[in-house]
């Protein structure tokens, strides 16, 4: 048993260029043995994509190992990837195009076509994709607090997010509102509300606010009462009691 744990280990250091690649390995994918395959492609983002139908079993015959050994997780792999991964199909993308090529040999031709031979396929048109760090899951692309954008993907801060949002979302820009202020404290803080203004005065505030609302209310009663008793003594230098019409 121990020389066949030594066996699978030089195997490994050969297979994978030695012990950084050794431990790159043990990091991402955590298999032992160590597992050996054939380099079946690549894509944009880095990802080594492996196959061995006989030494594994059916589900663990192919593999991913991953470009960014410290970000990674399943929707890391591109889509034209994951089909193959989940043997959805047999072909690899590096031969999908030999692939079309060779079943629309089979195809007759029943009428002319002037369809550009780029879009001559069972895929269609195809249009060429960008994604930010190769990351296919657009959700992740997103800012981890205000004006700090996201350190985990390399985000930089003030940066758009990538998600869809849908209209009328908080989170979609076109819903978002600059704030309008109805006033601001004695020490400069700005609210929108009288929630906010509550929330935002300071204790010496809150007394004085109070204390010119109570000032404003026996203004407003004074004031009241003066205008009743204008309004008195008018009635009365006109005849308060006289009922116009009476005997």
């Amino acid at each position: 048993m121990v020389w066949g744990v030594v066996k699978n280990v030089q195997q490994s250091l050969k297979y994978r260029g030695g012990w950084k690649g050794l431990f790159e390995h043990m990091y991402t994918n955590g298999d032992y043995p160590f597992k050996f395959g054939t380099l079946m492609g690549v894509d944009a983002g880095g990802n080594k994509y492996y196959e061995n139908r006989i030494d594994y079993p059916f589900g663990q015959h192919r593999w991913v190992e991953p470009g960014d050994i410290h970000n990674f997780d399943s929707s890391s792999i591109s889509p034209e990837w994951h089909g193959w991964m989940v043997s959805q199909n047999d072909a690899p993308p590096a031969t999908e195009d030999a692939l079309i090529a060779e079943r629309q040999a089979a195809i007759p031709k029943l009428c002319r076509s002037d369809v550009p031979s780029s879009m001559d396929s069972n895929v269609g048109r195809q249009e060429s994709l960008a994604n930010f760090h190769h990351m296919h899951n657009q959700s992740q692309v997103r800012s981890r607090g205000y004006n700090i954008g996201n350190p985990v993907v390399n985000l930089p801060p003030g940066v758009k997010d990538s998600y869809y949002t849908q209209p009328g979302s908080p989170y979609n820009p076109a819903s978002l509102q600059p704030p309008a202020f109805i006033g601001e404290t004695d020490s400069g803080k700005k609210y929108k509300s009288a929630k906010w203004a509550d929330r935002l005065q300071t204790p010496e505030e809150k007394a004085k606010v109070a204390a010119d609302r109570a000032a404003d209310a026996q203004r407003t009663m004074e004031d009241a009462k003066m205008a009743h008793a204008k309004r008195l003594a008018a009635m009365r230098s006109r005849g308060m009691g006289t009922v116009v019409g009476g005997n």
